[in-house]
């Protein structure tokens, strides 16, 4: 077998990830799959690139060895196919590409998006992980990303990727059973919890380490399982596991979504995209492309605030837990639609957030 240029991103897809799982997803395989391709790679070299740790993948002195001839060639051909699909696309019109992770406010990003710009042709890409979405911005694969951090597990933000903040900190839920006795409370406690069985999708980029953080935190040290979170779904109703969830995350059918005491759990979320080129104002002379690289994003960014607002307003629990927190979104929608108070339904006291 010949080593192709296929072979070497897989290669950077393992170590910047980490983990073949996330690999598998980032390139858009399965996962025995890679491992297959991996397996015939070391044939072909003759040695191991990965060792499979606890933590992981980790290149062997050989693996290194190879990336660092790899890596420049992968990016090369990025480059190459970038040019390649903007002269394309300068031909054929204009195209936005966006990504993010999963969010119900995509769908209303994306219908805004292309309200906004009707002669763009407006793509998107959904990735469980930040990390794979940041690193497409930096490829010039993505226009925009819209991605969460876990707090505590900072994501890893290539050079020339800026962030804005939709949310510094956005709390984050539990789903359970409805037949669960903490179901019954409209506020439930890690301690409520001791006994269950928690689930978390591997793939999502510090999901895991964040919750067993706060979990030992909380003195507990429930086991946790790992799988994706439409599966978690039917484990949930079942009652077999609790999971984390978005605040804006709709019940199902025997399922409960409620807020946690304390919101232990939190992230970020942000919109990133590649920062304007600023070398030609180094050199005195203005640049143009900036000015138009930061409208574009600007309009990127009042898009997705407004579809985000739309969604957190429209969940029931998530929206009294604004109000009781006094969230820069419910100043937002205040500035926007100013609303008498007692028209939308504040709740008590905070719950200690």
């Amino acid at each position: 077998m010949e080593l192709e240029v296929r072979h070497l991103r897989a290669l950077c897809a393992i170590a910047d990830t980490g983990s073949l799982r996330k690999a598998a997803r980032q390139l858009g395989m399965t996962q025995p799959s890679l491992t297959t391709q991996l397996r015939r790679i070391e044939n072909t070299v003759g040695g191991r690139l990965f060792s499979r740790e606890v933590t992981g993948s980790r290149p062997t002195p050989l693996g290194r060895s190879l990336l660092n001839r790899a890596r420049p060639i992968v990016a090369e051909m990025n480059t190459l196919v970038s040019e390649v699909r903007l002269e394309v696309g300068q031909s054929a019109g204009e195209a936005l590409r966006i990504g993010s992770t999963g969010s119900r406010a995509v769908v209303g990003w994306l219908r805004r998006l292309r309200a906004r710009f009707p002669d763009t042709d407006t793509t998107i890409h959904i990735d469980v992980s930040a990390n794979a979405l940041l690193e497409m911005v930096a490829a010039d694969q993505l226009d925009a990303a819209f991605v969460h951090e876990v707090e505590g597990t900072p994501l890893r933000v290539p050079d020339g990727v800026r962030r804005r903040v939709l949310l510094a900190r956005e709390p984050q839920f539990v789903a359970l059973a409805e037949t669960h006795p903490a179901a019954a409370a409209p506020l439930v406690r890690l301690t409520d919890l001791a006994d269950d069985q928690w689930m978390v999708d591997p793939a999502g980029d510090g999901e895991g380490a964040g919750l067993r953080r706060v979990l030992a935190a909380a003195g507990l040290n429930p086991r946790v399982v790992y799988g994706d979170y439409l599966t978690a779904a039917d484990l949930v109703a079942s009652g077999e596991v609790v999971a984390p969830c978005q605040p804006t995350a709709r019940s199902r059918p025997g399922m409960a979504v409620r807020p946690l005491h304390g919101d232990p759990l939190v992230v970020g979320l942000y919109l990133a995209s590649r920062a304007p080129d600023t070398g030609a104002r180094d050199t005195g002379a203005p640049d143009a492309g900036a000015t138009a690289v930061s409208a574009d994003v600007d309009a990127l960014y009042a898009d997705l605030e407004t579809a985000y607002l739309e969604i957190a307003w429209g969940s029931e629990a998530y929206r009294q837990w604004l109000l009781r927190n006094d969230s820069p979104l419910v100043r937002v929608r205040d500035a926007r639609t100013p609303v008498p108070v007692h028209d939308i339904g504040l709740a008590g006291p905070s719950d200690g957030a």
